[in-house]
């Protein structure tokens, strides 16, 4: 559905005058000052050094928007949201004066161009900046003041160089958990080298460094490097021809992308352990000026939690399963174990034949275990993860297999079940029915017992009660232990220090985080710069030889059998390109061959450091020059206490990053921080999330939708070519059909009426719904405030010397305060409805004989620039000034106009108000009440009695209690 504002074109047949403000005028006037702002530079912020270096402001502001994805389908004006509010932020500080860093990148790998070059056989490149240029066209149209010398894309062959230099830092890395007093840090890996070599660290199996061979000597190196290879379980989409990470399948097992068949699988992948850092993760959350949802979302990603390890001995093994649990207090409550299906004890615990003791709801039915756990593991490995852990339907299969609960001796059956993941703890779990909901559950199926060992509360009629209270059957003559009538963490102590003193377990911290999946079986995407001799051992290419380049491959398919066919073995789209892909190279020892590797890493490698080459774009020497990245993301304990830990002073984008992106870009940050790269030990100071903007779609009767714009309203229902359909709200897009464009916004309107309704819709961080009619109400206001300024038949300015009353300048100082205050805060829906307030007031109180006071128009344009700069450019410039307002001065309200000379109180008898004096700001208690009981109406109302009671709020209200 949509409008267009009254005047807003000239067409028609009524005569419109030659000077208002429509859209023809807006758009000649916003490509005229966006031409200017470019040939003058008028957003270029200069560097401490480098080829951006100039003269700098000690006061330095480095706003960031998320890093967008250049789609071909273009904006919709849901888009802008973000973009448009750091602008704002941004231009109001650059005219306090600030030297401002604004700029915008594209995070340019990805799946979807890749995809369209499978389907089509154009090169992702091709496709990637045309829609690139498509993006750019549209952002730059809504007058965003970016510093275009710092613009920047992933797919840059000299930014993904230094993407690939970082991969090599981490590489060449390890985490030395002794250092900084214990806090731990990253220390390059040839250190840790130099500590076995002298025998300062002992080698795993205490031989000297000299007298293992170099193979092994590369074993023990890898397997403490930050990025290493693992053999790991992954999903595997053949559909895809690339595995997945668990965030990029669906609940129904099929890739996010595509809707492919996902298989769980192992496979050797790089990984980047940043487990290592998962408590300096959480810690320093404290630090970080962020949304408290957002560190909740990565403190419960983390997973942080304290417990014990405890060993289970395996019944005629001498092997046990170790298990980890934040409850051991409850073990006397364990009636069976399960381990992941993937589990490596799976395969040497099971029985060769069924036990006597075995349920026939055990078994499945099955002949012999062995058979019965092959069948349950083919058909877990269809599963994800997420499938695996919300299926509430538990299956599973007896191993034929007992393991022995070591604080009562009892014989425990030991299971496999797809509700346990490899990826999370040890793989296996102790199962506690009374006190874990899905082990209850699991145990009602298997028909297992049930052991409650926490008195539940009072009245308390559930299933499994996860509440705390006293101890209950919970000791045992045969080992003494009894933890009966105790509170759980008095029970946890006792039984952590008896798990020790007996070596059935040990307490600990444990995680939910799991190492970093890096690879993908992609083309398009950054290549490792890594290659493998004969041996396979990894080795990292000399930093003269980067950037390692995506060669042109005919084929961008990868290569696989049955897409359905869980067996078949992905080969990346690169290992078709042989002659890149073999090498002879001089690393060291001659000239040798070599196979690159042919994977490709993420996309969220090239957005874990793009900030870092905003501060300096063309830097081809280093990552960052250290003046400047001090200088922009430096410490400043002076401004944000002792604790801060440096980084962008505003990043502004979606919640749904909230964890993956933000975690693995602070992994990154701390790494180079540890190797003495930056100053600075987080990525983002302040975090901010903005809403989204949604609108109504419409369905017909069969459910299909049809175009929203195409749509009319009559009497209360709506019609599509002449057929009824029905309203619907969701969120604006290409399946609802209810996009709206910002260029068909811009066309009808101009940009700045775009921008002012983007940021009146609502709070900033609030999702709001798009109403196209209502866009005319932010036209109006600038047309008024045009009109304020300039005569529509003449062109001339409407404009007096004549200074304002003092009203006028008390309800001017009141605006300029309270914009400031909605500016420095994000709150633009307030501003804009302080300075609509203000020009209606402008409106009402000067007629077009006598002009506008120069007093009053000169601080509201100035006011209105950073939300509608053109128009702002527009009008100082006919007000006489030559240069630009892009950089102040912003208005200072003076404090003298400020404060009110008399304060109005009204008078309440008993709760109703009766009455209104005025009396001066500075009357005290004492004198208000003696002017409210002196008022004529409240004097009669008490009818010469004297009050119970006066109660007088000052600044407020008088209430008198008769």
């Amino acid at each position: 559905m949509s409008g267009q504002a009254e005047g807003s074109t000239t067409g028609g047949t009524e005569e419109v005058p030659q000077f208002r403000y429509t859209a023809d005028t807006a758009a000649e006037l916003e490509r005229r000052w966006q031409r200017q702002w470019e040939e003058r530079g008028t957003f270029h912020a200069p560097n401490p050094a480098g080829s951006l270096s100039g003269d700098i402001p000690a006061d330095k502001l480095f706003v960031q928007d998320m890093f967008p994805y250049p789609s071909g389908s273009g904006l919709h004006v849901g888009h802008p949201l973000g973009y448009i509010g750091t602008d704002v932020y941004a231009r109001y500080h650059r005219m306090l004066g600030r030297n401002v860093l604004h700029t915008m990148g594209f995070d340019s790998f990805g799946l979807p161009a890749e995809q369209y070059a499978v389907q089509t056989g154009t090169h992702p490149r091709t496709t990637t900046e045309a829609n690139i240029q498509r993006f750019l066209g549209q952002i730059r149209r809504l007058g965003l003041g970016h510093d275009e010398r710092r613009r920047i894309a992933t797919t840059d062959i000299e930014f993904y160089r230094w993407t690939q230099w970082i991969f090599l830092q981490i590489f060449n890395s390890w985490y030395d958990t002794e250092a900084a007093g214990g806090k731990g840090r990253a220390r390059p890996i040839a250190e840790l080298a130099e500590q076995f070599a002298t025998g300062e660290r002992a080698t795993p199996d205490g031989r000297r460094w000299a007298e293992l061979t170099s193979a092994e000597r590369a074993e023990v190196i890898d397997s403490y490097r930050l990025a290493y290879l693992s053999e790991a379980p992954v999903n595997w989409a053949p559909g895809l021809g690339t595995v997945v990470a668990n965030e990029e399948v669906t609940a129904d097992g099929l890739t996010e992308r595509g809707n492919y068949p996902v298989f769980r699988r192992n496979l050797k992948q790089w990984m980047m352990r940043i487990t290592a850092y998962a408590d300096r993760l959480v810690d320093d959350l404290d630090r970080l000026e962020w949304p408290e949802k957002v560190k909740t979302m990565q403190r419960n990603w983390i997973g942080r939690s304290q417990g014990a390890n405890v060993r289970f001995p395996l019944d005629g093994s001498a092997h046990h399963i170790e298990v980890f649990t934040t409850r051991p207090d409850t073990l006397f409550g364990v009636t069976y174990m399960v381990l992941a299906p993937e589990h490596p004890l799976v395969d040497e615990l099971t029985a060769t034949e069924w036990p006597a003791e075995a349920d026939d709801r055990w078994t499945g039915g099955v002949a012999t275990p062995a058979e019965a756990v092959a069948r349950y593991r083919r058909t877990a490995s269809m599963k994800s993860d997420l499938d695996r852990q919300e299926n509430k339907e538990k299956t599973g299969v007896f191993t034929g297999a007992w393991a022995t609960n070591p604080v009562n001796g009892t014989q425990i059956p030991v299971f496999i079940a797809d509700y346990v993941l490899m990826g999370y703890g040890t793989g296996a779990i102790m199962a506690v029915p009374g006190q874990d909901q899905r082990d209850w559950d699991f145990a009602t199926v298997f028909g297992l017992p049930i052991i409650r060992t926490v008195q539940p509360s009072p009245g308390f009629d559930g299933e499994a009660f996860t509440g705390e209270g006293p101890a209950i059957n919970s000791a045992s003559e045969t080992t003494g232990l009894s933890l009966n009538g105790l509170e759980v963490q008095d029970a946890k102590k006792l039984i952590i220090d008896w798990l020790e003193e007996h070596r059935h377990g040990q307490g600990t911290v444990q995680y939910k985080l799991r190492d970093w999946l890096f690879a993908r079986q992609r083309y398009w995407g950054e290549p490792f710069p890594i290659v493998y001799g004969d041996d396979g051992v990894p080795l990292a290419l000399p930093e003269g030889q980067l950037p390692v380049e995506l060669p042109e491959v005919e084929d961008y398919s990868p290569r696989t059998f049955d897409p359905e066919d869980a067996d078949s073995s992905p080969e990346p789209p690169l290992a078709k390109a042989t002659d890149w892909a073999e090498v002879e190279l001089d690393l060291g020892d001659g000239l040798q061959h070599y196979r690159r590797d042919t994977n490709v890493m993420p996309q969220w490698a090239g957005s874990c450091w793009y900030q870092l080459r905003y501060i300096d774009p063309d830097n081809d020497q280093r990552l960052v020059d250290p003046a400047n990245e001090r200088y922009w993301m430096g410490k400043h304990p002076e401004l944000h206490g002792a604790s801060d830990p440096g980084g962008v002073d505003l990043y502004v984008g979606g919640v749904e990053h909230a964890v993956l992106h933000l975690l693995y870009s602070r992994f990154w940050h701390k790494v180079l921080h540890d190797l003495g790269y930056l100053e600075s030990e987080e990525p983002y100071r302040r975090l901010y999330n903005q809403g989204y903007i949604q609108a109504y779609a419409f369905a017909d009767s069969r459910g299909v939708y049809v175009p929203a714009e195409e749509v009319e309203e009559r009497d209360g229902k709506y019609f599509y070519q002449g057929q009824e359909v029905f309203r619907e709200y969701g969120k604006m897009g290409k399946s609802l059909k209810n996009s709206v464009s910002p260029d068909e916004m811009a066309d009808a309107y101009g940009v700045d009426t775009l921008r002012l309704y983007e940021m009146s819709m609502g709070p900033l961080d609030a999702s709001r719904p798009w109403v196209t009619k209502d866009v005319v109400g932010s036209h109006r206001f600038l047309q008024r405030l045009w009109r304020n300024v300039v005569d529509e038949n003449t062109g001339a300015l409407r404009l007096t010397e004549q200074q304002p009353d003092v009203e006028m300048l008390r309800a001017l100082h009141k605006t300029i305060a309270g914009v400031r205050e909605d500016y420095a805060e994000l709150r633009f829906n307030t501003a804009v409805a302080k300075l609509i307030e203000f020009n209606n007031r402008i409106t009402k109180a000067y007629s077009a004989a006598d002009g506008t006071p120069r007093a009053v128009v000169e601080p509201l344009v100035l006011m209105v620039a950073p939300l509608t700069p053109h128009l702002a450019e527009e009008i100082w410039a006919r007000l006489g000034h030559s240069g630009s307002l892009a950089h102040g001065p912003f208005p200072v309200a003076d404090e003298e106009y400020l404060v009110e000379d008399t304060v109005e109180y009204p008078i309440q008898i008993n709760g109703k108000v009766r009455s209104r004096i005025v009396v001066p700001a500075s009357a005290d208690r004492e004198a208000v009440q003696a002017s409210a009981l002196a008022d004529e109406k409240i004097a009669a109302a008490l009818e010469g009695k004297d009050p119970r009671k006066v109660i007088v709020v000052p600044g407020r209200l008088v209430n008198v209690v008769a």
